[in-house]
């Protein structure tokens, strides 16, 4: 991790759960930690809870990554004061309830909007800071077992409606970004991080109540992002899926 030091890694949704566990990680190993989030109270609690060394190396910024204009002006601000991006962790996503076929269209463009868009805004900036600099930086892609080919939940269980294609759609956006970096010749990386049931505050308490210990910690995931980001610049690792032992789906 030595060539990560003071290097500036983004992460969204970060004031709780996977976000916040990827800025706890990042900032004890030396990186400078940009954390954004729409909740500013949470993003001021994370940062008063790391050790008083660490605190410097939090920065918070209140962003919806769903608005495009939001995304544009806090990647600006990194720019200017940090001197740009070096490791994006596109984590941020929302779940709703009820069924695809009956839900409103608005509902359903606003899953698509934070799970899928709000990465593709997030990736275009952080990459294009990546390649003016020539820095070989590492983009990460929080996805889920739901956006993998084979996935097939239990009947029994409760539709996540427009959750998984926009997780599919993921998987395929972090696909099409390592193959266009390739043929641009440049050596950032992506990575794709698929866990199963994570217990964090998306998912409902009558599911993790149902789920016992069979479910993962958001540390677990962190921990995946951790090492993938330590290997040496010559080795990618593309995908790494993850899931609670005895989570059969």
């Amino acid at each position: 991790m030595e060539r990560w030091q003071n290097r500036v890694a983004v992460i969204s949704g970060a004031s709780s759960g996977i976000g916040a566990a990827c800025a706890r990680l990042l900032v004890a190993a030396g990186l400078q930690v940009v954390a954004l989030a729409r909740r500013t109270d949470r993003l001021e609690q994370l940062r008063q809870s790391l050790p008083q060394e660490q605190q410097k190396l939090f920065h918070q910024r209140t962003c919806d990554i769903s608005q495009e204009s939001q995304v544009n002006g806090t990647f600006e601000w990194i720019e200017r004061e940090l001197g740009g991006i070096d490791v994006l962790i596109n984590n941020a996503g929302i779940v709703l309830g009820g069924q695809l076929i009956d839900m409103p269209t608005q509902e359903i463009g606003n899953v698509l909007q934070t799970n899928l868009m709000g990465s593709i805004y997030c990736t275009k900036l952080a990459a294009g800071s990546m390649r003016r600099r020539q820095f070989p930086g590492h983009l990460f892609f929080v996805n889920s077992t739901a956006g993998l080919a084979g996935y097939k939940p239990d009947p029994a269980d409760e539709s996540l409606n427009a959750y998984t294609p926009s997780k599919f759609a993921l998987t395929a956006v972090q696909e099409i970004f390592r193959q266009e970096l390739i043929a641009q010749g440049s050596k950032i990386k992506t990575t794709s991080i698929n866990p199963g049931w994570v217990a964090t505050e998306i998912v409902p308490d009558e599911t993790k109540e149902k789920l016992g210990d069979v479910i993962l910690q958001a540390d677990d995931v962190a921990q995946a992002v951790l090492y993938a980001l330590s290997t040496p610049p010559h080795a990618q690792v593309e995908q790494i899926t993850l899931r609670a032992v005895g989570e059969y789906f």
